[in-house]
């Protein structure tokens, strides 16, 4: 019985949300973040309290409904920067409900994938009238070639790892959409546990996500046209002195990356 009015739910959560237009401010999406998202490191890294998520499940759920029934030919009329926060938002939002599917029973998102299917190849939900995973969501709508070429992206999807740079307790809204990935750029290199520059060795090092993603930082796009123009832009968050920003700034360093945490990003294993 339960399980067929939790259906019910969510068939009229989709119907009225294709009735009264989709909601830009992804408040539903907005409203769990701000309460179940918990920051630390001065801001610059966040955990998810999934035990706490977990029974509000029927409202993520609600939420996905709602992003599954947006319509192809609906999506195509919004503006860019609505197109984007919608697919970010989206793959957080479903990964987040790929974890709660197992959780507590895991440590890492890893342990949802198998052998012969990585988690991120699974396709679980609908999307834009087809059947999705999280891989098509990141790398065949967002990574597109000639769509949005925005290498901040990278600090918007988040896979549920303590490597990855922080889900922001809050949604991402078109908006506020530059800002909030400016942001988050900022924060995630000013956290040392995953980006520092060594002032003894010389050395800059960085998340392997820079290494995966670093042809995505070639596209030219607002200052973020490079891995050196990147870590450049940044120098403050990277180094504390004006000489070790001096060296970042004019490339006078040897870069390293760093091996990624792939262990659940749960609150309770946050640092208090």
């Amino acid at each position: 019985m339960r399980t067929l009015l939790l259906g019910l739910f969510l068939i009229t959560a989709a119907t009225l949300a294709r009735a009264q237009g989709f909601d830009h401010n992804h408040a539903a999406w907005h409203a769990l973040l701000a309460k179940h998202v918990k920051t630390f490191a001065g801001g610059n890294a966040s955990a998810v309290d999934y035990a706490a998520l977990k029974n509000e499940r029927a409202a993520l759920q609600a939420y996905l409904a709602g992003l599954s029934a947006v319509a192809g030919n609906d999506y195509d009329t919004w503006t860019k920067p609505q197109r984007l926060a919608f697919l970010i938002n989206a793959y957080n939002a479903w990964t987040v409900e790929l974890i709660l599917t197992k959780y507590p029973d895991l440590e890492s998102i890893k342990d949802l994938g198998s052998v012969f299917q990585s988690p991120w190849k699974r396709k679980f939900f609908r999307l834009l009238g087809q059947e999705r995973s999280l891989d098509d969501v990141e790398h065949g709508l967002i990574r597109a070639p000639g769509v949005f070429d925005d290498p901040r992206i990278h600090v918007g999807v988040v896979c549920a790892s303590i490597g990855c740079p922080m889900l922001r307790p809050e949604a991402f809204t078109s908006d506020k959409l530059d800002a909030q990935l400016d942001d988050g750029m900022r924060r995630f290199l000013a956290d040392g546990t995953r980006n520092r520059y060594d002032v003894a060795s010389g050395r800059l090092r960085v998340s392997k996500i820079f290494d995966w993603y670093g042809k995505d930082f070639e596209q030219g796009h607002k200052g973020y046209d490079s891995l050196k123009a990147t870590f450049a832009r940044h120098a403050a968050q990277l180094a504390a002195t004006a000489d070790a920003q001096a060296k970042l700034r004019s490339g006078d360093y040897r870069l390293e990356f760093l091996d990624y945490d792939w262990k659940l990003n749960d609150a309770p294993r946050a640092p208090r």
